[in-house]
């Protein structure tokens, strides 16, 4: 029994040990996981600061130029069709793609023969006429004065009868002398009115041949002209264009020949919105004839040219928007009809605008400028033109403000930023009624030292305001700037 009471109180021990070695073993292995857990101590977080372009606000008196694209017309473009057919048999030397011609010069010629026949057959017909005209006349000249003797003779046949009746009446005549003398003078009367009605007749056939006169007169002159159409003359100095004859080539009438273009006489149509439309026009409402430049890039060497807005579209065709105006070009030497050209009009300067980058406005209308401890604020600010990658805009309390150039999604109100000013001063500069301040030497000491260990600042602008530094008077917006940045 006591071996057993010791066996048993061996076999507690030894179990009590090992639990103790394991509670210890866990305790050391859960010490060594938490000081790995734990690693370095915790430092404090930073604010992060973002470094950004800046631009002075400087309200200004801008001219805005309002660009858009345009093809150059030419307002005198005639077609040279052929008014009468048959074979070319001479064409000028100058009847060529691009030939340039003078106002009346004989450019074509077709075969006159059969023109040449008409007239020839007019002619004739008109002197057939004139021969009919001229019997005519004497016809009824010969018809007048057979009228009037046959008139004579009837006034005497009258006469007779009354002598007879007379001597009748005195119991000198007889009945049979009176009836025969009322038969003569009835029968003169018959006569006469004959006569009248050859007169009429003569009359008659006059009028006709003056009317057959005057009808070869018109075809005369129609084979004359017909005879003149054969010849194609130009009809303004111009350029031929979409020549499509030759020599020797049938033509029918009204066939298209050729194009003639007036260079001198050019415009240039182009499209703009109607936003853009309603900026461009006057107090009273009409479209002004504003001044524009017409440029075309040719391999770097541009040609330009002026010229000024004088109509616009009547209507609106279908599928198209905005409004199409014309402008007329003055001198455009270079330019051709079809050319692609840049469009650049001067419109009316803006008062109190201030020229920005395009990225500088956000989408809800809204600046950011830096404000105390380079803090971005938020300040409202319209939209009044959009000038290619530029923008000109007005504000309420933004003069002498500076303008975040680039807005990114990091950057917004409140967020601490570090300002790169390149241009520092160009903005200075743009005033010339700066305000200038005599620096102490110790003020100038800490500025100088400030501006030279800015490694974020250019060589050249670092340069600049170190020269304005030694200078006895600095202008104190040099001075109020780089302070705030030293944060005194």
């Amino acid at each position: 029994m006591r071996f057993l009471r010791r066996s048993l109180a061996g076999v507690f021990l030894l179990a009590l040990t090992a639990g103790l070695l394991a509670m210890a073993g866990g305790s050391v292995i859960r010490a060594v996981q938490d000081s790995l857990a734990e690693g370095e101590p915790a430092r404090p977080a930073r604010e992060r600061v973002f470094a950004v372009n800046v631009l002075p606000y400087i309200p200004e008196t801008v001219a805005p130029v309002l660009e858009t694209f345009g093809e150059v017309e030419s307002r005198r473009r005639l077609e040279l069709r052929a008014a009468a057919a048959g074979d070319i048999v001479w064409l000028a030397d100058r009847f060529v793609e691009g030939g340039r011609v003078q106002a009346g010069e004989l450019l074509a010629r077709i075969d006159p023969q059969d023109a040449e026949s008409d007239l020839a057959t007019a002619r004739a017909d008109l002197a057939e006429a004139e021969a009919d005209a001229r019997d005519a006349e004497r016809g009824l000249a010969l018809a007048r004065d057979e009228l009037l003797a046959a008139e004579e003779q009837a006034a005497l046949r009258a006469n007779a009868l009354e002598r007879q009746r007379d001597l009748v009446s005195r119991g000198v005549g007889t009945e049979a002398g009176v009836e025969d003398a009322e038969l003569s003078a009835a029968s003169s009367r018959q006569s006469a009115l004959s006569r009248r009605q050859a007169v009429a007749q003569a009359e008659t056939r006059l009028e006709q041949m003056d009317t057959l006169l005057e009808r070869r007169a018109i075809s005369l002159s129609l084979a004359e002209r017909r005879l003149t159409d054969t010849e194609i003359f130009a009809p303004f100095d111009g350029i031929l264009s979409e020549v499509s004859v030759v020599e020797g080539r049938l033509v029918s009438t009204n066939e298209r020949m050729a194009e003639i273009i007036d260079p001198a006489a050019l415009e240039v149509s182009f499209r703009i919105s109607t936003a853009r439309y309603s900026q461009l026009l006057g107090p009273d409402g009409q479209l002004p004839p504003l001044q524009l430049t017409a440029s075309l890039d040719v391999l770097g060497a541009d040609l330009t040219a002026t010229g000024r807005i004088v109509r616009e579209g009547g209507t609106i065709e279908a599928g198209q928007t905005g409004r199409l105006l014309f402008a007329q070009l003055d001198a455009a030497p270079g330019f051709r009809p079809g050319d692609f050209v840049t469009i650049r009009i001067d419109e009316r300067p803006i008062d109190r605008v201030a020229r920005l980058p395009a990225g500088a406005l956000g989408s809800d209308g809204n600046l950011l400028i830096v404000g105390d401890n380079d803090r971005l604020e938020a300040r409202q600010a319209s939209l009044v033109r959009r000038q290619g990658d530029d923008i000109l805009v007005r504000g309420q309390g933004l003069r002498d403000a500076w303008i975040v150039a680039e807005r990114t999604p990091l950057l917004g109100e409140g967020v601490r930023v570090r300002p790169i000013m390149p241009e520092l001063e160009g903005a200075q500069a743009a005033q010339p009624e700066a305000e200038l301040v005599a620096l102490e030497p110790e003020r100038r000491a800490r500025l100088v030292a400030f501006v030279e260990g800015n490694s974020n600042m250019p060589a050249e602008a670092k340069a600049r305001i170190l020269g304005q530094l030694q200078e006895d008077q600095v202008p104190i917006r040099v001075v109020e700037r780089i302070e705030s940045r030293m944060g005194g």
